[in-house]
């Protein structure tokens, strides 16, 4: 072969081998399918704030290679989730999914990734499928099982000696989930939840369901709702003035990333979650005035599970070294890893949730603060889980 042929036939050799170097350090394409409009816009924008936040930190890389960022809205809308997760999976070809909120959306998310092998890391949505029935080893969650904030409540409840409860929710999977998971502590407790009382999504018309407890009287209400939403229930139910009368106690998304807009009528109110805002550790601290010279605003839990999403990917990225064809190793690093929160240290269980502490918060100002450890290491049932 002459000289000029080698040059040739070494120069096709290197453009062959191009897309395929590249791929291994070119940017790592993230997919975030959160709400950017309607009741839950606030919540999607904080957890994109924690993810880029970490990755902030770690100079814009992971694993070694730069983030570059795909964004859909999903409007909180699950009839609209295998069109939108698809323009990321197939239009966008990203490496990997990051959302949503709505357990609704985030069910249809799980089932286009396990179909795609798409790595998902749920950073909010707590459908018990997503780490129950429809686990995978390529899907993680940052957050919790729906079960988990209302199993903890029910733990208080029952402790404090309530006997009598009625629960109010939104009718959907995450409502229904966590109403599930209050009732079976309070009753393993020695409670007895006497009525569910429920409402469609999105619908904030409270008045008949506040009247059917001020009949009923039971000792405690639970309730489950976020964002806007929760910002009228809580209002309406001091305007009732049933919380003179009824203690009200609540998943942590009661009182989460509302507490402003929920002015006086919020204040006292005990809720569990596996985040307080007052957690004094030099964790969360660190992380509380990084987001706030960062975004000028105070962190929260969403913004927290969204800066956790981005620490696992980012534990499965440092042991391949931004390798992303080897997947297997990829995620059982991500599965392997010990999550320094700032809610605190969490592992993940085999069926990728966390098994975390869950704490019992009071509503002081515009802050959830600490009171104490309702359920310590609480790791959900992963019901249907086959892995």
């Amino acid at each position: 072969m002459t000289a000029p042929a080698r040059l040739a036939a070494a120069a096709l050799a290197a453009l062959c081998a191009a897309p395929a170097a590249f791929a291994q350090s070119g940017p790592i394409k993230v997919g975030l399918m959160l709400p950017y409009t309607g009741t839950y816009a606030a919540l999607g924008n904080m957890i994109e704030n924690g993810f880029k936040l970490y990755v902030q930190e770690q100079g814009g890389k992971l694993g070694g290679r730069e983030i570059e960022y795909f964004k859909v809205d999903d409007e909180s809308d699950p009839s609209k989730a295998t069109d939108n997760v698809n323009k990321l999976i197939k239009r966008d070809q990203v490496d990997v999914l990051v959302g949503t909120v709505h357990s609704g959306v985030a069910l249809g998310m799980a089932k286009a990734a396990k179909e795609n092998n798409t790595l998902l890391i749920v950073p909010n949505a707590g459908a018990d499928a997503i780490t129950g029935p429809m686990c995978g080893p390529n899907i993680v969650r940052s957050s919790f099982s729906n079960w988990q904030p209302g199993y903890s409540t029910g733990v208080v409840a029952a402790q404090k000696g309530y006997k009598r409860a009625m629960t109010i929710t939104w009718n959907y999977a995450a409502g229904a989930e966590t109403v599930k998971g209050f009732t079976e502590a309070f009753e393993k407790g020695g409670g007895k939840v006497i009525k569910d009382l429920n409402l469609p999504f999105p619908n904030v018309e409270f008045q008949a369901l506040l009247t059917e407890i001020a009949a009923q009287k039971p000792d405690v209400v639970f309730a489950f709702f976020a964002g806007g939403g929760a910002v009228k229930f809580v209002k309406d139910y001091d305007a009732a003035g049933l919380r003179k009368t009824i203690p009200l106690f609540g998943s942590g998304f009661l009182t989460d990333g509302t507490l402003e807009a929920q002015g006086a009528a919020a204040q006292g109110l005990q809720t569990t979650l596996h985040y307080a805002d007052s957690l004094d550790t030099p964790r969360n601290n660190a992380f509380r005035k990084s987001f706030a010279l960062t975004y000028k605003q105070n962190a929260d839990v969403y913004a927290v599970q969204g800066y956790d999403a981005a620490q696992i990917l980012g534990a499965g990225l440092a042991a391949v070294k931004g390798d992303l064809s080897k997947r297997d190793a990829l995620t059982a690093a991500m599965r392997k890893v010990t999550v320094d929160s700032p809610r605190g240290k969490f592992t993940l269980s085999k069926a990728g949730n966390p098994v975390q502490d869950m704490y019992l918060r009071e509503a002081k100002g515009v802050n959830n603060e600490f009171r104490s450890v309702a359920v310590k290491g609480l790791a959900d049932p992963a019901r249907g889980c086959r892995l």
